[in-house]
């Protein structure tokens, strides 16, 4: 028999958990989320939000950039939530600075 591959992501998904933050405070993982997941995906490269202000062309400048093409697409695939100011998907814009 095959061995059955893990599914999740093997933390908690939880705002309880202190792994996510809550919507009003911009969703996405906190330090203790990405610390949980490294943990629990060993070779994860993980990181929190970039937040600060960033030099232009830094690496920290071009995840943030990513991100914001990555949900600008997510944005487009989910009306509804582009149209919610306090949908996950706004908020954690919102917090990247996007």
């Amino acid at each position: 028999m095959a061995t059955q591959k893990k599914r999740g992501m093997g933390i908690k998904t939880s705002v309880k958990s202190g792994n996510f933050r809550k919507t009003k405070t911009g969703a996405g993982m906190t330090k203790k989320g990405v610390k949980a997941y490294r943990a629990a995906n060993p070779g994860s490269k993980l990181k929190t939000a970039v937040t600060g202000k960033v030099k232009k062309g830094s690496k920290d400048a071009k995840r943030r950039k990513s991100f914001c093409a990555r949900s600008a697409g997510q944005m487009k695939k989910f009306p509804k939530a582009a149209k919610n100011p306090n949908s996950r998907l706004r908020q954690a814009r919102k917090r990247w600075k996007c």
